[in-house]
């Protein structure tokens, strides 16, 4: 790993997202490349409904001024929670911190700079949802569903990692998900979990027992387990009984269309979870 892609923007989150990507670089050196997106309704005005052309004309050139002056005050913010976001890497000792300041769409950034990271970290809510407990951040799905990288959703408050739950279904984005584990150093002195739910068959055994295998192979302490029930109630119940501090798990398996039919155990997950979440595609 050689370079770490951190979002961060004024929520509660932020803080959370520069520990998580702080304990990624402690193991592997690795950069953090810090990201903040200044998106349109930061900068830009939006004039709308029926008005006369000369009062529009005069409202049009209020509103310009007044754009510039939004703009100008979007970058100093965000040019502020870059630099606190630096000094609070700098302070968990990370050496090698890159600024980036961008417009526009947060996927389109991504999309742009992902080719340069290894790994994203991301808040599970930004600065619209820090007051509702089960309201996902408007961004984050469509920040998992656009990249092929591992993508790291920070819970709200960071603590050291031992214990790592691997919701396994044998899918490739499962398969993906062990081959990352088994080859990072980030993983060494912690202890695995294989959970997969369904139907205990020779075929899902074999298949769990090879991913073991795989982790055991690379000096990783592995164990497997399967449980029958709806995945992501047996998921999360397996967390807090069991005293998890990461699930790592394949990302949005099923078509979109499909998800929002009948939800998604990737959505629920990272919801109810109190743990940070490593999602793979």
């Amino acid at each position: 790993m050689k370079n770490i892609m951190a979002l961060i923007d004024g929520s509660i989150y932020a803080k959370s997202v520069c520990d998580h990507a702080a304990w990624l670089s402690q193991s592997t050196e690795a950069a953090i490349d810090l990201v903040h997106v200044l998106g349109r309704r930061e900068t830009q005005s939006d004039l709308s409904g029926s008005i006369g052309l000369g009062a529009r004309t005069a409202l049009l050139e209020e509103l310009s001024e007044l754009d510039a002056q939004k703009s100008q005050l979007a970058q100093k913010r965000g040019r502020l929670l870059l630099d606190e976001a630096s000094n609070q890497l700098t302070s968990a000792g990370v050496e090698q911190i890159i600024t980036r300041l961008r417009h526009g769409d947060v996927v389109e950034t991504v999309q742009a700079l992902e080719n340069e990271a290894d790994v994203i970290v991301i808040g599970k809510r930004g600065e619209a949802a820090d007051f509702a407990r089960l309201h996902l951040g408007s961004n984050l799905e469509r920040v998992v569903r656009s990249t092929t990288k591992p993508v790291l959703v920070a819970s709200r408050a960071f603590k050291p990692i031992e214990r790592v739950l691997i919701a396994y279904d044998g899918g490739e984005s499962a398969k993906k998900a062990i081959g990352y584990i088994a080859g990072s150093p980030v993983s060494k002195g912690k202890s695995f979990t294989l959970l997969t739910v369904g139907t205990e068959t020779p075929e899902n055994q074999q298949s769990l027992k090879f991913a073991a295998k795989t982790l055991t192979a690379a000096g990783l302490e592995a164990e497997c387990l399967t449980l029958q029930g709806q995945a992501d109630i047996v998921i999360a119940a397996q967390i807090e009984s069991g005293s998890f501090d990461l699930l790592a798990m394949g990302a949005y398996g099923h078509s979109r269309i499909r998800n929002l039919i009948i939800g998604s155990t990737t959505t629920e997950m990272i919801r109810f979870a109190l743990v940070p979440v490593l999602l793979f595609r």
